[in-house]
């Protein structure tokens, strides 16, 4: 008999698999250590099979450790897994409810990203944080100006402009102590403007190496960072693999 499924239980240091064949007979279960899960499953199961994993940390990383191996793979996210864990959770019962789930019909699958989608993320990921935090800092320095009496104007932009005068304003009832507070905040905020706009150029210029994203941004509405998000969705999709197919047949 053949294992044809597997499900992963992925961790930090050791790995549950729960392996089944084509009429659902459970063939393998067992742990293993990060080091040795991998030499371990490819001693057990051919070439060929359906190996699944939960969508989460580093699942896309073992994911295409896997497919170099000559496996198909499968990513579930976490809440399609949720319904097939059939009794106590742990991390057996959950590589089994993994093995489960991928086999179901019309089950909805993550695509593996590539290394270079990995990094676009990333950037994104961190530029949106950092997003945040300026925007946190701006609405702090307004609160903090507010209870002396001064209202900031609406707009980022604005705030900007305003605090270079506030600080040299002394007709202001700033103190020196907070004058002294003021400055460091500007600074933080100008430090954050320049996170961002690094991450910024850093996008426009993978989206002018990208042939899709290039095409993107010539739709109305559509700017860098919009469609470098979208190539990073879709370069694991039929739209990009059609795209690229139509682009050779043009050349």
């Amino acid at each position: 008999m053949t294992i044809t499924r597997v499900g992963v239980d992925i961790a930090k240091s050791v790995f549950h698999v729960h392996g089944v064949d084509r009429h659902d007979q459970v063939l393998w279960t067992g742990k293993y250590s990060r080091q040795k899960w991998l030499d371990a499953l490819c001693r057990r199961v051919p070439v060929g099979a359906e190996i699944g994993i939960e969508a989460c940390a580093s699942s896309h990383h073992w994911a295409r450790q896997l497919q170099a191996r000559g496996y198909h793979v499968r990513l579930v996210a976490a809440q399609f897994v949720k319904p097939y864990v059939k009794s106590n959770k742990n991390d057996q019962v959950d590589a089994a409810a993994i093995c489960e789930a991928m086999g179901r019909p019309h089950m909805r699958f993550v695509p593996v990203k590539t290394v270079a989608q990995q990094g676009i993320q990333a950037t994104h990921r961190i530029r949106a944080e950092l997003v945040g935090q300026r925007t946190a800092k701006s609405n702090q320095i307004r609160g903090l100006v507010g209870e002396y009496g001064i209202v900031a104007p609406v707009g980022i932009q604005q705030l900007r402009k305003a605090l270079p005068c506030w600080l040299e304003d002394a007709e202001n009832g700033l103190t020196d102590t907070f004058r002294i507070l003021l400055n460091g905040l500007a600074e933080d905020l100008r430090y954050l403007d320049d996170r961002i706009t690094s991450l910024d150029e850093r996008i426009s210029q993978s989206v002018q190496q990208d042939p899709v994203a290039s095409k993107l941004i010539t739709l109305r509405g559509v700017g860098p960072l919009t469609a470098s998000a979208l190539v990073c969705l879709n370069k694991s999709s039929s739209y990009y693999s059609a795209y690229r197919k139509d682009e050779r047949l043009m050349q």
